[in-house]
């Protein structure tokens, strides 16, 4: 598995539970809103979102509602719960940080390079 892949696994909770701060949402729309927001630089597709929302749902931290769609077809929604919120709050910190401190390893190692 690539740089990138693992880089995308460790930020899927992250930026779902962003996209879920803002209103609720079914699968494909989170999908598409990802691919629209970060300029199709950050694509998931629902085959591999689904694992990590029932894993989510199972933390409390969302929760889903079926709605009808038609006659047949059901869609299901996802709620952030309020320990999604905090979870999300917190993650969104701890990740800032990791981030700065990757940007600043990053510029200090190519001004050293530089400057040589």
């Amino acid at each position: 598995m690539g740089v990138s892949e693992n880089l995308k696994r460790g930020v899927t909770e992250l930026v779902l539970l962003a996209l879920l701060s803002q209103r609720d949402m079914y699968g494909y729309e989170m999908s598409q809103e990802l691919r629209e927001r970060s300029h199709g630089r950050f694509t998931l597709l629902e085959t591999s979102m689904y694992p990590t929302l029932y894993r989510m749902q199972d933390n409390g931290y969302i929760s889903a509602r079926e709605e009808l769609v038609g006659k047949r077809r059901k869609r299901t929604y996802y709620h952030l719960e309020p320990a999604g919120a905090e979870y999300f709050r917190s993650g969104l910190v701890e990740y800032l940080r990791v981030q700065q401190g990757v940007q600043d390893i990053l510029a200090s190692c190519q001004n050293e390079g530089v400057s040589e």
